[in-house]
């Protein structure tokens, strides 16, 4: 006797959704607390090499931020930053379309500032693996690098990414009157309404 068994319900009695539409639903607060972490972390790293270096008055080769005091071979290939721009890109690409309206447009601006970003940490990766260095560089140079120093440019490229990020999310949160309602997550607060002036 062979008994069938139904596909795993949700809380609805639905089929259950995939674990990407998920995310941009049910999961979607959580998944972005998780990501801003990670981006804070990522903020956390570049804070503590630009302190190292402008305030502790170290050489630019010793400013490493602080997993890279530890680990510094993570530094060295590139691993670390090259690591953190990649799940950068891939977490704005995977909650993108849990954004409506006005904060997906910030979103996505976002995600194409950190496109490009990607691209500068793939290419001093690609630089450090090979030993091959571009530009004329003694050391892995990325096309930003050409103009302004590495510490001052990825702290630029960071607030880049950061401000566009914190708009979408802002917008998110608190939707404006056109996009109220829209999101298929939890995340957006609703404003009471005023009470009438009496």
């Amino acid at each position: 006797m062979s008994v069938s068994t139904p596909g795993i319900q949700d809380i609805a009695g639905g089929q259950s959704a995939g674990f990407y539409e998920s995310l941009n639903t049910r999961w979607h607060k959580a998944a972005l607390l998780s990501f801003m972490a990670i981006v804070l972390i990522h903020w956390a790293e570049h804070i503590i090499q630009a302190y190292q270096f402008f305030v502790l008055h170290w050489s630019r080769p010793m400013s490493m931020g602080l997993v890279g005091m530890y680990y510094p071979w993570l530094m060295k290939s590139e691993v670390l930053h090259y690591g953190f721009a990649l799940v950068m890109l891939i977490g704005l690409w995977v909650l993108r379309k849990g954004f409506t309206g006005t904060s997906y447009t910030w979103w996505m601006v976002s995600f194409w500032i950190q496109f490009w970003h990607h691209f500068e940490h793939f290419i001093l990766f690609y630089q450090a693996q090979t030993g091959n260095y571009w530009f004329g560089g003694t050391v892995p140079t990325s096309v930003g690098q050409i103009w302004i120093p590495r510490i001052e440019l990825h702290l630029i490229y960071n607030a880049l990414v950061f401000i566009p990020m914190v708009v979408a999310m802002y917008y998110h949160v608190y939707p404006p009157a056109q996009d109220a309602g829209k999101a298929m997550c939890s995340c957006e607060h609703h404003r009471a309404p005023h009470a009438a002036a009496a």
